[in-house]
């Protein structure tokens, strides 16, 4: 059983991040995580992990790193994770993707002679807003066509924090505001607590995602050809060139030939070897 490091603060200032420390904790966190840090974002991970510190009661980045990174301390790795990983995400985010989606690849999946489930992987989940935006894309499709096109959604990520948040699946009303209304009445529940803002995704949605830990620097990715679709927007950009291809080798690997990935808005496939041909702004067809 792990258990979290000294829970005392100790008093004192603690000591800056050197440039060796610097050089150990990036690239620790590049080689496990495929987070590339540059030097611009040194002071950022000075910052978020100062707090870090203090909690442990450690006061120096390299005793940090003794325990963390050369100790291979699990808890304190993950709450590392969750504090330099940035997340962020909207319902219907690159809201042209839903759309290619609900006009191409659903009718396209319908018409099959014989339907099979419809496997989707939000593989950068952060707090699941992608993950119930597809259900909701899926579910107004089947009612406004008449389909019943079953499917499951998977969606991970490397971070526990943005994780439990999307099995909750509890949202303030100003994150659905730009869903239209008859969306909202039939995917959302509101707090009966007086003065609450809050809103949660229906029972009905929330059964259809399954959430789980995943590091896309794993070797150990899901079953071969298994997905229909993945989306993995907006998290490739912390990633080096090299770590990008490699990401996307992988995901491909798991992706059906003839499925679909979405990358995010400023990422490319441009001058990688991978098998994907584009359909629409950084959306793709595995072709072999």
């Amino acid at each position: 059983m792990t258990t979290d490091l000294k829970k005392t603060a100790t008093s004192g200032n603690l000591i800056p991040l050197n440039d060796n420390d610097y050089y150990k904790l990036s690239s620790f966190i590049r080689t496990n995580f495929g987070i590339n840090l540059t030097e611009a974002k040194r002071t950022l991970l000075e910052s978020r992990l100062q707090k870090r510190l203090r909690l442990s009661g450690i006061t120096s980045f390299k005793e940090y790193i003794k325990k963390v990174c050369e100790g291979h301390h699990h808890a304190e790795l993950i709450n590392m994770i969750n504090v330099v990983t940035t997340n962020k995400t909207d319902f219907f985010r690159e809201k042209t993707h839903y759309d290619y989606v609900l006009s191409k690849i659903l009718p396209e999946h319908a018409a099959l002679p014989a339907k099979k489930e419809l496997n989707i992987w939000s593989a950068a989940s952060s707090t699941g807003e992608e993950a119930y935006t597809m259900a909701m894309v899926i579910e107004e499709f089947n009612r406004l066509t008449n389909n019943y096109l079953k499917y499951t959604i998977d969606a991970s990520d490397i971070s526990t924090e943005v994780l439990k948040k999307g099995i909750q699946a509890v949202y303030r009303e100003s994150d659905i505001a730009a869903i239209a209304n008859g969306m909202k009445q039939s995917y959302f529940l509101r707090s009966k607590e007086a003065g609450s803002d809050k809103v949660r995704v229906v029972k009905k949605l929330r059964e259809k995602v399954k959430f789980f830990r995943f590091n896309l620097m794993s070797n150990a990715y899901p079953t071969r050809e298994k997905y229909d679709i993945i989306f993995c927007r907006n998290v490739l950009i912390y990633f080096d060139r090299t770590t990008q291809e490699q990401v996307i080798q992988k995901l491909c690997e798991s992706l059906k030939t003839g499925g679909y990935l979405f990358l995010g808005h400023s990422e490319s496939i441009i001058g990688l070897n991978v098998p994907l041909k584009q359909l629409i702004h950084t959306g793709y067809k595995k072709i072999s």
